[in-house]
């Protein structure tokens, strides 16, 4: 009986997380905001905005520990393959772009995501997971990593 009633618990408690991941990913804009991820080697912050082709950009505006140790001066985008950018600081760098909402899926996706970690630009899609938080996936090949942001508040 407990096995039951611990069951039937958890449904409900189910219920409204994934109706939330449905409302989330239900309309392009719901991307839009500021999000901060704790996962990656550098704590992070990225604001959403929509493009005037309709694709969504995602902007770095702050980085942890951003300063170069060997220079005193704010991280710069050294690994970027195209060296006119390699003096572009990389918390002022939109990471995401051409992302396009696509509504049969439920998601965002056609995108490109840049890592100034490792210089790469690779596809992306992003969508909300039932906790509320953005997931985005970046791969080549269908070999990939995914990153959770979360929204600020």
């Amino acid at each position: 009986m407990k096995k039951i009633l611990l069951i039937i618990f958890a449904a409900l408690i189910a219920v409204p997380m994934v109706d939330a991941q449905n409302v989330l990913n239900s309309k392009g804009d719901n991307i839009l905001g500021n999000y901060e991820c704790f996962e990656t080697n550098n704590e992070s912050r990225i604001h959403f905005t929509k493009e005037a082709d309709g694709t969504y950009t995602g902007t770095l505006f702050w980085v942890k520990d951003d300063i170069d140790p060997k220079t005193g001066d704010c991280w710069k985008d050294y690994k970027n393959p195209d060296k006119s950018l390699r003096n572009r600081y990389t918390h002022d760098i939109s990471i995401v772009t051409g992302m396009k909402y696509n509504a049969e899926k439920g998601q965002w996706d056609k995108g490109k995501i840049y890592d100034p970690n490792r210089g790469i630009k690779v596809n992306c899609t992003a969508q909300f997971n039932a906790a509320g938080d953005l997931i985005i996936r970046g791969s080549v090949l269908g070999i990939g990593e995914s990153i959770t942001w979360i929204r600020m508040k």
